[in-house]
């Protein structure tokens, strides 16, 4: 199954930014009980210029149904707003 999410910035801190870590909003869901059946899927941002991130979901971000992806390597800041493709594992 596959989806489409949205990528809201990197995960922050008072006095730290973590540029390895993003936070992942996925269409269609509204609460943590069904963000949590993402955590273990992956991510896949293509860029402009055809570069490829993978990344995978690790937590839920909150209540409101926001995940917490890792990337590697780190994604551009040029990338926040960007659409990805979200692959649910079978």
């Amino acid at each position: 199954m596959e989806r489409t999410g949205w990528i809201l910035g990197y995960r922050r801190g008072p006095n730290s930014q973590y540029p390895n870590q993003v936070l992942l909003k996925i269409d269609g869901v509204n609460d943590y009980r069904e963000a949590s059946r993402f955590i273990g899927a992956k991510i896949v941002l293509k860029d402009k210029y055809g570069n490829v991130f993978i990344g995978k979901v690790t937590k839920i971000h909150g209540r409101k149904g926001v995940v917490r992806v890792v990337f590697e390597p780190n994604i551009p800041g040029q990338a926040i707003g960007l659409p990805v493709r979200v692959i649910l594992p079978d």
